[in-house]
């Protein structure tokens, strides 16, 4: 290559390069694998070797992060944040080993970690407590999320026993994947998009304004990194392993997330182990992090512009493989949410074969720039999902059609609208749209909402297919001799139908609120709403300042609530169900109290005398909040058999109070 074609591909790699920082660091949004960033990088780091004078002091071989996002203060750090080199094989770890030996010049221990797939954080302690927290960033600045790191359980607000006086912890926020699933269902349920995966939703939620958004998503930190007190011990472990004395979350060596070697067999062990185990662990992980372990060590070996040379990283790589695009279809959920999708031609990944995957909405679609016919790289997000990660434009087909997102609903074909500050398009015909009128349904019979027995997917369809029901509220005009006609139900079947059908009449109204399927009101809005109005028809009248008025109601899901009870096909599915009798107000239960008001329980296991939603209803009916996980502020666990082992450990530790499910029946029997 000549000077003028390094010039022009210099200029290519430093525009692309900049282009996927932005995307990872500014807008958590990647859109190709570390190991393909890496590649680039490393072409780019060779041309600039080969050619020097070419290298400009903004190179991306240059710079740490991305860039600073304007949302919050940008404070600048005390000890620079910088990234680690990556490397994928045995024989790099073998190089990085030697070149340490040699500038050394004496036997080194190792410490292995775990390389977690968070956000990096710097949190500073001054006299004990909680002074500030701070992102990566560009690795010399970043930006003060303090508000937000105090909302996590883990990371302590005040310091304990002989802590020092000013110290900087460093550590990986992330998002557990119990807790990521239980988001993502619960925004299934408010129909809103599910989160990509569980790296991009921690960064997001880092980074929100609201803070109490922030604490109830449940985030976690490991802390791994200690700044400004290496004379309290010799190496990185041993100052680690004291941090956990001062009160951090420090990762356990008891489950092997961190431990020390000395040899390149022990690393490589560490490194196997955990690219086998990785799958078992409650968060994600790319990788492993090998340290010189010994202080001084490490400030023999220093650091380069960009990475300290006593530290290296060891990622593992995403399964990728290339297949076809043959054909882009669209999916249309039960709030109206269009979904594209890109059927491939099959090819096995991770042990599955893989047809389709998720395009998730119109930015993604002409941010790949897709054609059809195209051969795609197609990876498994978060090691399930698979997803279209890139295109070799080198193997397009000449005259290939591009893939535009669709303007009308591929089922009923109305418009399409796609709401300010959204990513997603929506079909707005709730009540003709064939599997939006399905998914209400479905959703309506649900085991959350009203429960009916004998009915589900399959005999939804066939009541559909028969024209005997066009929405929920048809159900309740249905009849023995309609549904016994239907394809596989016999008497008995269509008895239990119909008996089921009659039994829901009798559900509490917060669960049929939340079996309407308004976008946006799910279980836990749905109780809220009925607790604040008591009736249908008082929320149905409700302005919006009332509606914000109510606990964890803002203007989005307001407005929803409007738009819902303004459109006429929903006014007229709920004059039907007033007609069949279905509970739209609250009844005063009888025997309810306060009398457990300000205090929290969490029902686990199974029980003989009540079913756990029937416990969950007596302690709200008697003013108690039931809660899903245990933690010091939990008043009581109400403890069945086959409760889960954590569960228990977890109440003990706490010192909560434990309940049997007889100790709970005495309580309940009690006059105080």
């Amino acid at each position: 290559m000549n000077k003028n074609e390094a010039v022009q591909e210099i200029e290519r790699l430093s525009l692309e390069l900049s282009e996927h920082n932005h995307l990872y660091y500014v807008e958590s949004r990647p859109l190709i694998s570390d190991y393909d960033f890496d590649m680039l990088l490393n072409k780019l780091q060779d041309l600039e070797d080969e050619f020097p004078d070419l290298a400009s002091e903004n190179s991306p071989t240059k710079r740490v992060g991305g860039d600073i996002t304007k949302k919050f203060e940008s404070v600048e750090h005390k000890y620079a944040m910088l990234s680690l080199s990556n490397t994928y094989s045995k024989d790099e770890i073998e190089e990085w080993v030697a070149r340490a030996l040699k500038m050394v010049e004496s036997d080194i221990e190792y410490v292995c970690e775990l390389k977690y797939d968070g956000c990096a954080i710097g949190i500073q302690y001054v006299e004990g407590q909680l002074k500030q927290a701070i992102t990566r960033g560009d690795g010399a600045k970043g930006e003060n999320v303090t508000a937000n790191v105090r909302t996590i359980r883990t990371v302590p607000l005040t310091l304990k026993n002989d802590f020092p006086k000013d110290v900087e912890i460093r550590g990986e926020i992330f998002f557990p994947l119990e807790n990521f699933h239980r988001l993502n269902e619960k925004r299934r349920e408010q129909g809103e998009p599910e989160f990509a995966n569980p790296r991009n939703t921690a960064s997001g939620t880092l980074k929100m304004q609201d803070s109490k958004v922030v604490a109830e998503r449940g985030l976690d930190c490991f802390l791994y990194g200690v700044y400004g007190v290496d004379d309290q011990a010799e190496g990185h472990y041993e100052l680690v392993q004291k941090a956990s004395d001062w009160g951090f979350k420090i990762p356990p060596v008891s489950l092997r997330y961190i431990e020390k070697t000395s040899s390149i067999e022990g690393i490589m062990n560490f490194i196997h182990y955990w690219d086998e185990k990785r799958k078992e662990l409650p968060f994600e992980i790319d990788g492993v992090v090998i340290k010189v372990n010994n202080y001084d060590q490490q400030e023999i070996l220093g650091f380069t512009a960009k990475s300290p040379r006593w530290a290296i990283a060891y990622k593992f790589k995403a399964e990728r493989v290339s297949t076809i695009l043959e054909e882009v279809t669209y999916q249309v959920g039960r709030t109206g949410a269009v979904t594209p999708v890109a059927n491939l031609k099959p090819v096995q990944l991770g042990g599955t074969t893989v047809k389709r995957a998720s395009l998730h909405n119109a930015d993604q679609i002409e941010k790949l720039g897709l054609y059809l016919g195209d051969r795609v790289y197609v990876e498994k997000g978060g090691e399930i999902i698979p997803k279209i990660v890139g295109v070799d434009l080198d193997d397009r087909i000449a005259n290939s059609e591009e893939v535009k997102f669709i303007h009308a609903c591929p089922e009923c074909h109305a418009e399409l609208i796609r709401h300010e500050g959204e990513v997603q398009h929506y079909c707005p015909n709730e009540i003709g749209c064939p599997p939006q009128m399905k998914g209400k349904v479905e959703h309506f019979i649900g085991r959350k909402a009203m429960d009916i027995d004998g009915l589900g997917a399959e005999t939804v369809d066939a009541l559909f297919e028969a024209n005997l029901i066009s929405n929920s509220a048809d159900l309740y005009s249905l009849t023995f001799d309609q549904v016994v006609n239907l394809e596989r139900m016999a008497d008995k079947s269509a008895n239990n139908l119909i008996d089921g059908i009659e039994a829901s009449k009798k559900i509490p109204f917060e669960r049929v609120l939340f079996g309407l399927g308004i976008r946006m009101v799910g279980e836990t809005v749905a109780k809220k709403l009925a607790k604040y109005f008591k009736s249908l028809d008082a929320l149905s009248v409700a302005t919006l300042d009332e509606l914000i008025a109510v606990d964890e109601i803002g203007d989005k899901i307001a407005l929803s609530l409007q738009d819902f009870f303004l459109n006429e096909g929903s006014r007229q599915i709920i004059q039907k169900l007033k007609d069949a009798g279905v509970q739209l107000m609250i009844e005063e239960q009888e025997g309810g109290s306060n009398r457990w008001e300000g205090l929290s329980f969490v029902v686990s296991g199974v029980f003989d005398a009540f079913s756990r939603d029937e416990l969950k209803a007596t302690i709200e009916q008697n003013g108690g909040k039931n809660v899903s996980s245990i933690s010091k502020k939990t008043s009581f666990v109400v403890a069945g058999d086959k409760m889960g082992p954590s569960k228990l450990e977890k109440a003990t530790k706490l010192e909560v109070t434990i309940l049997t499910e007889q100790d709970f029946i005495k309580m309940m029997n009690r006059d105080d």
